[in-house]
């Protein structure tokens, strides 16, 4: 059971794995609108599933304490996101923001029934530095000025690190309720893009199917396998695997035509794949003894 929502888990990452080369090829729509419309798309399936059988809306039926935690992670997330690069460079807001895989597997200690180990961090810290020699390239500078793009992003970060924790104790809460958080995301994304952008529609039928696939996929469906993963898989372990998101991502653009290898991706994938099998150890080794006994 463990073994396989752990593998659930990992789709996420794989999706999330798509969401620049998505982004990049559904035109120039601004964050929150891109994001109110692929939430809405991303709510869709649960609600005809909840229309098919009506009984799944007693999903919807949860205390103020799961609302605020569910859509806090989803918007929350995304809107300190979005404040951080309106307010810092990319790269360093980025990196700031990839502190969560991290802060996962840290906070995971303080979970019920989890046992923090050396490999764990160490393997999170190798991930670490593989993203920051991913996404910094040599070319990171922190400047004092955009101390606040560094704050939303540092916020960003410990939001959605403390949605997934807080995801694991509610752990009675069902999968369907993630239908509501991301409506919900949809609905605030949209006045924030009302208050503060210019709509802009995409242009051609590609475009439109890049963000319908936004909005299926990385922004829809991955929250589901995600909030399914944390509550009965290995936390800790698809903590760390999650800094392969922007090695993934940095592959599949390479392979739509957006940038050039080079020995830096390489050296990357070695030290974020090496953390991950390194945080995974416990996993690995517990399927082979079960498989072996078997």
């Amino acid at each position: 059971m463990k073994f396989r929502a752990t593998l659930i888990g990992f789709l996420t990452i794989l999706m999330w794995a798509f969401l620049a080369t998505l982004t990049a090829a559904s035109g120039n729509m601004p964050p929150f609108q891109l994001t109110a419309v692929a939430f809405a798309l991303g709510s869709v399936p649960g609600l005809v599933a909840m229309a098919a059988r009506p009984a799944r809306l007693k999903a919807l039926r949860q205390p103020l304490r799961v609302w605020l935690v569910g859509i806090g992670g989803l918007f929350g997330y995304h809107f300190l996101y979005f404040t951080a690069l309106r307010n810092a460079p990319a790269v360093e807001a980025t990196l700031v923001n990839y502190l969560w895989p991290l802060l996962i597997v840290v906070g995971s200690a303080l979970l019920p029934g989890e046992r923090l180990g050396w490999h764990h961090l160490l393997g999170a810290a190798i991930g670490l530095g593989g993203t920051v020699l991913l996404v910094a390239g040599g070319n990171v500078a922190f400047n004092p000025a955009y101390m606040a793009g560094y704050g939303a992003a540092l916020l960003a970060a410990a939001t959605w690190a403390s949605y997934s924790l807080l995801s694991r104790r509610f752990g009675s809460v069902p999968t369907d309720a993630v239908t509501g958080f991301c409506f919900a995301t949809a609905i605030l994304s949209g006045v924030c893009h009302l208050a503060l952008e210019t709509t802009v529609w995409p242009e051609t039928a590609f475009q439109w199917s890049m963000v319908v696939a936004l909005g299926l996929l990385p922004l829809g469906l991955a929250f589901y396998t995600w909030d399914y993963g944390v509550k009965n898989g290995d936390i800790q372990v698809l903590g760390a695997a999650s800094y392969t998101t922007p090695i993934l991502s940095t592959l599949i653009l390479l392979a739509a035509g957006y940038g050039q290898p080079g020995w830096r991706l390489a050296l990357a994938c070695l030290l974020v794949t090496g953390g991950a099998v390194l945080a995974s150890k416990d996993m690995i080794f517990r399927r082979r003894k079960t498989v072996a006994a078997a």
